[in-house]
């Protein structure tokens, strides 16, 4: 990448503020995780895709498309696993382990499985205010993704 992520990124949530005030987030579903981390992986990798420069929204979405597919998410996932906290860990574990409603459109169900689990880390980070900590890792995953390129 040209510039770090951290210089794209907008901070989304004030440092140590959880974004919820309600329920214990740990008792929240992997899948209710993974829902809202689909969403905050996306906002990421759009953030860093516009922020390269005014383009073709067809070109945007094609570069985006490409980094949020369930494929590309597990590759990035089996990349960084060791980067992982244990409590990290334990929360993409239960992500991946979850018998999700829908079934995967263009991966295998092992690739939609990581996926899932690799968003539902995301949604436990954001949900618990750990901004810093996210953009850690989708510099990880996307230092990954380009070596493995």
């Amino acid at each position: 990448m040209d510039e770090s992520v951290k210089e794209c990124i907008p901070k989304l949530l004030a440092e140590e503020e959880e974004l919820l005030s309600g329920p214990d987030i740990r008792t929240y579903s992997p899948l209710t995780l993974a829902f809202i981390g689909d969403a905050v992986f996306s906002l990421y990798i759009r953030t860093i895709v516009v922020g390269k420069g005014n383009t073709a929204p067809g070109k945007l979405h094609e570069a985006c498309s490409e980094l949020v597919k369930a494929k590309t998410q597990s590759r990035m996932i089996h990349g960084i696993l060791g980067e992982l906290s244990e409590e990290e860990a334990g929360i993409y574990r239960r992500g991946r382990n979850a018998q999700a409603p829908s079934r995967a459109k263009n991966a295998s169900m092992s690739e939609y499985r990581h996926a899932t689990g690799l968003e539902a880390l995301f949604g436990h980070l954001y949900l618990t205010g750990q901004g810093e900590r996210m953009t850690e890792l989708v510099e990880l995953c996307l230092k990954y993704y380009k070596e493995e390129q």
